[in-house]
């Protein structure tokens, strides 16, 4: 099988389809198949996606011919340490660190304040919604 359209051909028969019920299925026309037969064309990235998923093949061996080797990992996640952050920081965060974090939330809060403030929203509208 050398073309995409002879292994889109083998799929079909593999599977005991027609190649006008293969169209239907999956909204491709007659000409663009005959289109892809005679080499004029071939599907576009999308219509590949597409097939493969249909015949559950994977896309290399689709538009390739290759067999794909199957790549497993062994064992474990990608967390470190019992904290299981997913970094490579080994413990949490200083005091400093976190007061920082800390004053620049209340910052930020105070600039949302501020910004509702300009756009109209009386102060104690805010304190309101805030609450809600």
């Amino acid at each position: 099988m050398q073309s995409i359209y002879e292994r889109i051909e083998f799929l079909i028969k593999k599977q005991g389809m027609t190649k006008k019920s293969f169209c239907a299925q999956l909204g491709i026309s007659t000409g663009n198949m005959g289109d892809w037969k005679r080499g004029k064309s071939t599907p576009g990235t999308h219509k590949l996606i597409e097939i493969a998923g249909f015949f559950q093949v994977s896309l290399d061996w689709l538009v390739l011919g290759k067999q794909t080797m199957t790549v497993q990992e062994s064992g474990g996640d990608y967390f470190f340490d019992e904290i299981r952050q997913p970094s490579c920081h080994p413990t949490e965060l200083l005091p400093e660190q976190k007061n920082f974090i800390k004053e620049y939330l209340a910052f930020t809060e105070y600039r949302k304040r501020l910004d509702k403030n300009r756009d109209g929203v009386p102060e104690e509208k805010q304190d309101e919604d805030e609450n809600t």
